[in-house]
């Protein structure tokens, strides 16, 4: 039986016949994505939020798990439910799976 070929073993094989091309793009398409990078992380304004000790630690925690800062991960969390991106993926945190657990048992 013929072993049959992984995607990555044909593109592997393409770019060592040369088939590949590197599209490069140009100086005003680099010039249009680079200020959007730099509209996106720009932090102008401040906002001050009271949260309960549980959820601040859930944060923290979750935060932890990601490697990022608590105070970006919820920045980032905002950012994606304003612009409509936002998709919950399940934590490894016992805290959060005991509530969705109870949560679905009601």
């Amino acid at each position: 039986m013929k072993k049959r070929r992984t995607n990555d073993e044909s593109i592997l094989d393409a770019y060592e016949k040369g088939r590949l091309v590197s599209i490069s793009p140009s100086k005003a398409e680099l010039k249009k994505y680079k200020s959007a990078a730099q509209a996106t992380f720009i932090k102008d304004r401040r906002v001050n939020i009271r949260l309960s000790s549980p959820d601040l630690m859930d944060i923290q925690a979750r935060a932890a798990e990601e490697g990022v800062p608590y105070q970006t991960l919820i920045a980032s969390v905002l950012h994606k439910f304003v612009t409509g991106r936002f998709a919950e993926k399940p934590s490894r945190l016992m805290r959060s799976r005991g509530i969705a657990k109870r949560r679905r048992a009601a």
